[in-house]
């Protein structure tokens, strides 16, 4: 059933331990979800220089199994997801016929023919009900497995210590974006070298009964690492800062794939065809003609945060507008990625700004990401 259908928001299985930690709550794509525990800036320092621990349990995940799942999968998806190896993950979008993007996806692969899809809460049943619709003549079987699993993240340069004092699964040798079955504290669990924070970091797939369970055992293995429980406050924070774009801000269905700068994704090469290809092409040969506007970083010369839908100016003209802004943690101001005209787009561009309610602030434009961890 979908986030609409709830008339109170939905509860993950750690909504307790949240509230019983002092979490500020907040309804996000129909749940409850921790905004943060106490200051965000200090759980965002905390992923960026020791490590984070972030229930994810509203995002949505959908199985695809039997013996037809790739096929299904590579007509559905612009990804070529038959090309996916067993235990490996590959980050892929769903699209409309029109090309319009309907959400972005990590898929896994479980086994030769078993799948798991997750996709963002606010879209899990758009994205179901497309596997559904276009699931029609597959030997294969579509399954709404949300209520199946909760969602676990530790997130951060302490994260593999943490977790490897939990597990005798083969962490170092756990590639990013690979997964494999393994037990954390005797937690079953589905192990995923993946995350949203531009850090290293593990996202661990459990049962709900189980939640409570790991998330404690994860504190206290954590304690002397200073890992810290997280809201979705620096969630966003710090995948702004790593340059990660979210659904409803730099994607959305009146965006293709090739005008979000993520056309890499789309893999016309693939066998057979897939659901957008034609409008797809057509995107591709315009974006090569004539370039759609480029999503691009603007670090703040001042202190005035940008907010999405800001409009960015250059010369009295409105050149691209803000998709997402916050203040920066890591660089000390106030960061924005937003979509400006080719001509605007290199980093360096001079006299560029950001109209925040009628003064124009001035802006440089960087290449993102704002921050990449040092490896």
């Amino acid at each position: 059933m979908s986030s609409t259908e709830h008339s109170t928001p939905r509860h993950t299985a750690l909504d307790a331990l949240h509230r019983s930690l002092g979490a500020t709550m907040t309804d996000f794509a129909g749940w409850d979800m921790p905004l943060r525990y106490g200051s965000e800036r200090d759980e965002h320092t905390a992923v960026r220089t020791r490590a984070g621990l972030f229930d994810l349990s509203h995002m949505g995940e959908i199985a695809v199994a039997g013996p037809e799942a790739a096929a299904l999968l590579n007509f559905a998806l612009v990804g070529n997801i038959a090309s996916v190896g067993v235990g490996r993950a590959r980050y892929t979008m769903i699209c409309r016929a029109d090309g319009g993007i309907l959400d972005d996806l990590i898929v896994y692969r479980l086994a030769e023919h078993e799948f798991l899809v997750v996709a963002n809460a606010a879209n899990a049943q758009v994205v179901l009900d497309a596997l559904v619709e276009r699931g029609a003549g597959f030997d294969a079987e579509v399954r709404d497995d949300r209520d199946a699993y909760a969602l676990i993240a530790v997130q951060g340069p302490e994260s593999p210590g943490i977790l490897a004092s939990l597990t005798d699964a083969d962490l170092p040798g756990l590639k990013y974006y690979a997964g494999l079955p393994g037990t954390v504290a005797g937690v079953p669990a589905l192990i995923a070298r993946t995350g949203y924070t531009g850090e290293d970091g593990f996202e661990l797939f459990v049962k709900p009964e189980h939640a409570v369970e790991l998330w404690q055992a994860l504190t206290k293995a954590g304690e002397g690492a200073g890992l810290v429980p997280c809201g979705l406050s620096c969630r966003d924070t710090l995948r702004l800062e790593a340059g990660m774009p979210l659904y409803g801000h730099e994607l959305s269905t009146s965006l293709t794939p090739f005008d979000a700068g993520l056309g890499r994704v789309v893999k016309f090469e693939k066998e057979g065809d897939f659901v957008g290809r034609e409008a797809l092409l057509a995107a591709s040969a315009r974006a090569a003609q004539n370039p759609p506007r480029v999503l691009v970083g603007l670090v703040a010369e001042g202190r005035r945060v940008p907010r999405a839908g800001y409009p960015v100016v250059a010369g009295g003209e409105v050149i691209g507008e803000v998709t997402s802004g916050a203040p920066s943690p890591t660089l000390g101001r106030p960061i924005a990625m937003a979509y400006v005209d080719a001509a605007h787009a290199a980093p360096g561009t001079a006299g560029v700004g950001v109209d925040i309610r009628g003064t124009h602030e001035p802006y440089e434009v960087v290449a993102l990401p704002f921050y990449r961890r040092q490896k």
